[in-house]
């Protein structure tokens, strides 16, 4: 959840207080101030704040279900849907807005509005979306069409192709997932190597295989998302472990493991998501030694580093390579390539192969062989190093106008990371300058986005480089960035 609340108005006598809650959503969610994924707030949360019943806050809930604005999921809350291809908030038919008004009310004048085809008005322009890390375009498109041409040509292996496939990708797959491990610095052997829909994937796999409903897993006191929510889903223990500049303190998950008795850690010890730190050598060193002594199943999340691997200086040695039967590896091409291509992979000790393949039968049965396929021929082939040398390149670009722009700033960050992580000094707090970029067409993710457990969210900014659709957009939206944070925030919330 962002933090963003209404305010309902003084409404004329008779006026359904669930519509206009409905109205102030829709408002936020097309101007921008809430982002698709975000949480809206819980139903006592919210009644308690508007001083409404628990009963109109479902209602206007449901009115913003049934404009598709919103996505309720069982059991966990309701989220900012995603829009259509084409930016439209709603499906294909068209549905009536929640109206604010009834009767021609002047305070209401938007109260006709439609939400199909045009929506609630909203901010002028599109706002640049700097909260999500998405890679920056380069040739994958044209490429894609190219391999796309070149199978349909070869008729037996688009036949192929459609049959069902090993749970853990056909031979050519795995092998080629091995050779995009190598260059992570990841050695072993194609019968390790399992193919999945995705990093996100790949993790849920493994922690369906090692750990059961009430097992403790660690995770860095800041982590990414995506371990919360299966965290969450598959009923697991999931406890923050205290990071500094560098990343994990292993005098602090050995305080933990000797106190929690944890079945797993899961981390990202190369450009760390989201403060881009890496761990030294000896940290590595420790924390593998600690792993081994408390029999501590180390889940590493390799994704980052991709684009570490395309520069001059070659990643770190990967911390489970010290780990041969506790450690377990997860990467993908998201994050260096295209996330639409979602094909990810597995590297796990032999022991634990026949355990995720299992997971990964009854789950999806096979991943898609078709994306498994392009990706392959792009690894093979070599297309791979000029794509995420391209990203590279990308990337190398951005960080400089970053520098440029923010030169006035403390912020952390790495030459190969795509993002940045930006502290925020007093009298801003993080909620509030997410707010403030908001109304200036700038979307930034919070610390709390990323917090384990119910800690404490320090006062930052994730900023995404690649958010941006140009270099020039980019630029534009950093230099708002660092008037706000000039301006400060007093006055932004004053009547």
């Amino acid at each position: 959840m962002n933090g963003w609340m209404p305010t309902l108005p003084a409404l004329p006598r008779g006026e359904p207080k669930y519509r206009a809650i409905a109205y102030a959503y829709a408002q936020a969610i097309n101007g921008g101030q809430m982002l698709p994924g975000e949480k809206l707030p819980a139903h006592r949360l919210l009644a308690k704040k508007l001083t409404v019943t628990t009963g109109t806050v479902s209602r206007a809930y449901t009115e913003l279900e049934r404009c598709g604005m919103v996505v309720a999921r069982v059991g966990d809350g309701t989220y900012v849907a995603e829009p259509d291809a084409d930016g439209a908030r709603l499906p294909a038919r068209t549905r009536q807005a929640p109206e604010p008004g009834v009767g021609g009310n002047p305070a209401h004048p938007a109260r006709s509005s439609s939400m199909g085809n045009t929506a609630a008005p909203p901010a002028p322009g599109r706002p640049v979306d700097l909260g999500q890390n998405v890679p920056m375009p380069t040739d994958e498109a044209l490429l894609l069409t190219q391999t796309l041409r070149e199978l349909a040509a070869d008729e037996r292996l688009a036949g192929e192709l459609l049959l069902y496939q090993p749970e853990g990708g056909r031979r050519s797959h795995r092998e080629a997932g091995a050779r995009w491990l190598a260059r992570m610095g990841c050695t072993a052997a194609a019968e390790r190597v399992l193919v999945t829909q995705g990093a996100q994937h790949g993790l849920a796999c493994v922690l369906r295989a090692v750990l059961r409903p009430g097992d403790t897993i660690f995770a860095e006191a800041l982590s990414y998302p995506g371990i919360v929510a299966l965290a969450r889903q598959l009923r697991l223990n999931l406890v923050g472990i205290e990071i500094d500049e560098e990343g994990i303190v292993p005098a602090a998950l050995e305080r933990a493991c000797a106190l929690l008795a944890p079945r797993a850690l899961f981390c990202v010890p190369t450009l760390h998501n989201p403060t881009t730190a890496t761990l030294s050598e000896a940290r590595r060193a420790a924390i593998a030694e600690i792993a081994v002594r408390h029999n501590l199943v180390v889940i590493e999340d390799l994704v980052p580093a991709a684009l570490l691997a395309a520069g001059s200086t070659p990643p770190p040695t990967p911390l489970t390579a010290r780990l041969p039967e506790h450690g377990i590896v997860i990467s993908s091409l998201s994050k260096a390539l295209a996330p639409g291509l979602r094909v990810g992979y597995v590297q796990a000790p032999q022991d634990w192969v026949g355990k995720i393949l299992a997971v990964i039968r009854s789950d999806c049965w096979m991943t898609s062989p078709l994306s498994a396929e392009i990706a392959a021929r792009w690894i093979v082939g070599g297309e791979i190093d000029r794509l995420v040398a391209q990203q590279r390149a990308c990337v190398d670009v951005r960080q400089a106008i970053a520098a440029d722009v923010l030169s006035g700033w403390t912020y952390r960050t790495d030459p190969a990371s795509p993002h940045l992580w930006l502290p925020l000094a007093e009298p801003w707090r993080a909620a509030e300058f997410a707010a403030a970029l908001r109304q200036a067409g700038v979307l930034a993710k919070t610390a709390d986005s990323f917090v384990i457990g119910r800690g404490s969210a320090p006062h930052a900014v994730r900023l995404s480089l690649g958010g941006a659709r140009s270099h020039e957009a980019l630029r534009e939206a950093l230099e708002v960035l660092a008037r706000t944070l000039r301006n400060g925030p007093e006055g932004l919330y004053s009547a």
